[in-house]
């Protein structure tokens, strides 16, 4: 059953302020002015100084020592490409040079690596990766912090983030259900490496999120050792709007899947448009980038099947073999030149936009939300509206005048309480009665959703800030990324046909 519009709204749950509670009033100095958010704090204790992932502690699950067998960053770079994981390496030092204009002088940076097979051979098998926060923040516990994590983990705090701050954009992580769970490939090193970077994404869009990043259970996450335990005393203690059953959330989103709001806010309507405008862009640029990676495919299989044929051509040419196998060679250097660029630059570029029309579509979410709260308060003053009029139309009958005009509904009544003659004064009296506790109860709800809805407004508008910020951010990271791929590609083919270009001048054939 649906709850009644005098229930709770349980926007409290949005927990404006669950950082680890203050240990010293000098926090406030440098504290982040947020209205609506609770202030910075510091906790004192120091976790491990040490910069290096050889003090990995172990963890519960996942914690391991240091594993020698881990890929080193060069071999990674190899593998996957020197703009991937430059880009990474770039996020990781914006850390500290973050201006203070944009984030108040305060940052975090997250960095998620060293994928590690866990139980490897056993069917409890699974990734664990290492993750190591550096940071400024006067709430967490010390400047720096490693602990390991395993893609489980990160979706528990995901989903326990959602339901804590519903007026905060929550950044959304890769779904679990994919074909390579279907095709038993998810402990491939491409799977891992694709699933490491979008973890890493996730990691710095909660880094750069004011009220995410200050979060209790972020701060867990980020430095217990004991996270098992840690875990479950979170599940324990559910946020408040988490009790709501299934059914109930199902009916009001049912009750006002064709309700519009009456009024809509201008700031909003503004909003989804952007994103929108955004999505069609996004959408667009990926279409087109795709179709050039299957472009950019046929041609080095072209390159391909052209140096085969001059090289069959300088077998036949016995006076000129030598040059044209050189020729040959560099056109299949140059193939692969192009499918090394479609896998470093062209599908991690595809990737992280992907990514972030995903984190568009959560903000979109957001904005529904808010629309929803609003809707609540409309609905609720159109109800108050209806119970007053009734209770003035009874209180004019009893007076002796005409009542209101009156729907076809109230007639009907009004004429079947006439037939049982229970249309007498004290019957109105009665009904009156019960019409002024309503009205009374329903005041009080007004107030209440629109305060919520205030409120809620109010910060989905400081979330828009953050987002916009953070898309910036991420779109220039991931233009310059695709462009220097681009030119290092170009730069490297350019260079290797200049040298080739002379030898095939040199050429000389008797006609």
């Amino acid at each position: 059953m649906a709850s009644s519009p005098l229930d709770e709204d349980g926007f409290h749950s949005i927990a404006w302020d669950d950082a680890p509670p203050r240990s010293h009033a000098s926090a406030n100095a440098n504290a982040i002015p947020l209205s609506g958010i609770g202030g910075l704090h510091d906790v004192s204790g120091d976790l491990d100084d040490t910069d290096g992932f050889e003090a990995i502690s172990p963890t519960s699950p996942g914690g391991v020592e240091s594993v020698s067998d881990t890929p080193t960053e060069r071999e990674r770079e190899a593998a996957y490409g020197a703009g991937t994981l430059r880009a990474t390496r770039d996020d990781r030092d914006r850390g500290e040079q973050v201006g203070a204009e944009e984030w108040g002088g305060r940052w975090m940076s997250i960095e998620v690596r060293d994928p590690v097979k866990e139980h490897e051979g056993s069917k409890d098998m699974y990734v664990s990766y290492a993750v190591k926060t550096q940071t400024n923040l006067p709430s967490f516990p010390g400047p720096k912090a490693v602990v390991r994590r395993r893609f489980q983990d990160f979706a528990f705090l995901r989903d326990y983030l959602v339901k804590s701050f519903p007026a905060s954009v929550v950044p959304p992580i890769p779904d679990k259900h994919r074909l390579e769970y279907i095709k038993g490939d998810r402990f491939s090193p491409d799977f891992v490496e694709r699933r490491r970077l979008d973890l890493q994404r996730f990691a710095d869009r909660i880094a750069r999120h004011p009220t995410l990043q200050r979060s209790k259970l972020v701060t867990d996450f980020l430095t217990s050792t004991e996270w098992t335990v840690t875990k479950h005393h979170h599940i324990s203690h559910p946020p408040p709007d988490a009790h709501a059953s299934l059914m109930d959330s199902l009916s009001d989103t049912f009750i006002n899947a064709f309700s519009r709001v009456r009024k809509p806010d201008a700031r909003f309507v503004e909003m989804m448009e952007g994103l929108e405008r955004t999505e069609e862009g996004l959408s667009g640029v990926e279409r087109l980038v795709g179709r050039g990676k299957n472009r950019i495919d046929d041609l080095a299989a072209d390159y391909q099947d052209m140096a085969a044929a001059y090289q069959g051509l300088g077998y036949l040419e016995s006076g000129i073999t030598e040059p044209l196998n050189r020729f040959a060679a560099k056109m299949l250097d140059f193939s692969a030149l192009l499918k090394h660029m479609n896998s470093t630059t062209v599908e991690p570029f595809l990737f992280a936009s992907h990514s972030l029309l995903s984190y568009t579509a959560a903000h979109k979410a957001v904005i529904k939300l808010r629309d929803q709260k609003q809707l609540d308060f409309e609905e609720l003053s159109a109800y108050l509206s209806a119970v007053v009029s009734e209770r003035d139309r009874l209180a004019a009958l009893s007076s002796g005048h005409a009542g209101a005009p009156v729907g076809l509904g109230t007639y009907l009544r009004d004429q079947v309480d006439k037939l049982r003659g229970t249309d007498d004064i004290h019957t109105r009296r009665e009904r009156m009665r019960k019409l002024d506790g309503r009205i009374k109860e329903l005041q009080e709800a007004v107030t209440n959703a629109h305060e919520t809805s205030t409120a809620f407004s109010d910060e989905v508008v400081k979330e828009h800030s953050t987002f916009e910020l953070t898309k910036q951010a991420e779109m220039k990271d991931l233009l310059q990324t695709y462009a220097d791929g681009q030119v290092e590609m170009f730069q490297q083919a350019m260079d290797d046909w200049d040298r080739i270009i002379p030898l095939l001048q040199r050429i000389r054939v008797d006609v």
